[in-house]
């Protein structure tokens, strides 16, 4: 895509993030509540998302019926791009943690600006590693990890990012979101949160679902 004229002539030099702000050919922006799907695995995989605002979790259903969470995307990353390759089928359902705004982009408007604005690649290349590099910690932390230190990492990954770590965050999600995301039962998620709580890491309110984590202190619980 060209940059913007701004009179004479002149041309403003090619900014992806306007690019994935505004809908346009190729392009639609759309709202989704907490706890709504975006895609579901098994529908036709013909487009990009990028997350403007929000959180996100993919999760893969076995043949078995099994239900498995295989990331968390977060603000200003891509997902579903596969579909720029061969795949014709969404492998993941991703639903919305939160209140999320997403760009969706086909796949014929993704490949056209890939090619055509080394701005926009350099982007989405550098998003694409940023996020591989967490997947990777997270499947570490799966198969190494105790329940508790895989709280405290999901904790400090769901903390809003980009804030100071003596500043606590604040998040909203039930015992049993977290289990899920975690792999263990309730009961254990509620043991570790309540441990937590009393060496004052988090503060939590278990009927309303507020967490406020103190960063810089929960990341004692992972030696960091």
């Amino acid at each position: 895509m060209p940059g913007r004229s701004h009179g004479r002539g002149s041309i403003a030099p090619f900014d992806p993030n306007v690019f994935l702000a505004e809908a346009g050919s190729g392009k639609n922006l759309e709202r989704f509540q907490k706890k709504q799907k975006i895609y579901v695995q098994g529908d036709p995989a013909d487009t990009v998302c990028y997350l403007r605002k929000g959180r996100v979790k993919a999760t893969v259903l076995s043949d078995h019926g099994r239900e498995a969470i295989v990331g968390i995307h977060q603000t200003g990353q891509f997902f579903g791009e596969a579909s720029l390759a061969d795949a014709r089928l969404r492998t993941a359902t991703t639903v919305a943690l939160e209140e999320c705004l997403i760009t969706f982009i086909t796949k014929e408007a993704m490949l056209s600006t890939l090619n055509s604005e080394p701005a926009f690649s350099a982007f989405f290349v550098s998003r694409l590693l940023s996020r591989n590099t967490r997947l990777e910690e997270d499947l570490t932390d799966q198969l190494l990890n105790s329940s508790e230190r895989r709280l405290a990492r999901i904790l400090l990954v769901l903390a809003t990012s980009g804030q100071e770590a003596d500043k606590p965050h604040a998040l909203t999600f039930s015992q049993d979101e977290l289990a899920e995301m975690v792999g263990a039962t309730r009961s254990r998620v509620s043991t570790f949160m309540n441990r937590f709580r009393e060496k004052g890491f988090i503060s939590y309110d278990s009927h309303s679902g507020r967490i406020e984590v103190c960063t810089a202190l929960l990341l004692s619980v992972l030696g960091l």
